[in-house]
């Protein structure tokens, strides 16, 4: 992934899903939020309800490789947190790919649609 470094912090995670505006699909969501640096973090969360390790691990898998085949098109200086659902267990990266293609990164893009999705507690 050429501008993007993983996001680990727990605090993070919960910042997003608390405060980051967010869109979905059937496949997973994405929840995002501008973070002031010059790169973006991106971290992927699989749940239990998803299946066993396997079914868990080639989620996270899928959704790493339709993410690096449109990280070009995300906007630069963003937290980024995708989570998985249990469709993504059989899809491949290309179903994902064209979801990140027309729906999250056009969204990312769109200051009016951060401030009205944006949740705050």
């Amino acid at each position: 992934m050429l501008y993007t470094i993983k996001l680990n912090n727990n605090k993070d995670f919960v910042r997003l899903y608390g405060k980051g505006a967010f869109v979905s699909c059937g496949l997973c969501t994405v929840y995002y939020r501008r973070n002031g640096r010059k790169e973006n973090r991106i971290g992927i969360t699989t749940g239990k309800k998803i299946g066993n390790a396997v079914a868990r691990s080639r989620a996270r898998r899928v959704i790493r490789q339709a993410y690096r085949e449109t990280e070009k098109l995300f906007p630069v200086g963003y937290d980024i947190v995708v989570t998985a659902r249990s469709g993504s267990t059989t899809c491949k990266s290309y179903h994902i790919a064209k979801f990140f293609r027309t729906k999250a990164a056009p969204a990312m893009k769109d200051p009016a649609r951060q401030k009205r999705q944006a949740r705050s507690k």
